[in-house]
């Protein structure tokens, strides 16, 4: 069965990126282009029936913006169910606020730094390519 990037989901995930968020090109300024350490993410990526915001391969690492849609509780719920299925497939999930984004770019920046060297390993190819140990 296919996980990532299904047939069926094509036109949503291109619709995705025509329309993204202001937070969201933000974000894509500073990871697209292998700009944050050598890693390679993706944007609008799916996961099973889900698209995530920013997808590093590598890392198994899905990025989420979330705005204030995602304050309610139902939205709550619905992005619960939606991580777990994500976590089942071995896909960190880290979700940031928009006002996050906004008010502290570099820490949002230097955290995903931070799960990126917790995600991969010394040994992995993409690890020594960047020069070994990325932690």
């Amino acid at each position: 069965m296919v996980i990532f990037n299904r047939r069926v989901r094509k036109d949503l995930r291109q619709g995705l990126r025509k329309e993204m968020s202001k937070t969201e090109i933000g974000l894509w300024m500073g990871l697209q282009g292998r700009q944050l350490d050598g890693f390679k993410f993706r944007r609008q990526h799916g996961i099973g029936p889900y698209v995530v915001d920013f997808y590093c391969a590598e890392a198994r690492l899905a990025i989420e913006l979330d705005g204030d849609s995602h304050s309610t509780p139902e939205a709550r719920q619905y992005d619960a169910s939606r991580d777990k299925f994500i976590s089942k497939q071995n896909v960190k999930v880290v979700r940031f606020t928009n006002r996050e984004v906004y008010e502290n770019f570099e820490g949002v920046l230097q955290k995903i730094r931070e799960l990126l060297g917790s995600r991969t390993t010394a040994s992995s190819p993409e690890a020594e390519a960047r020069g070994g140990n990325p932690t």
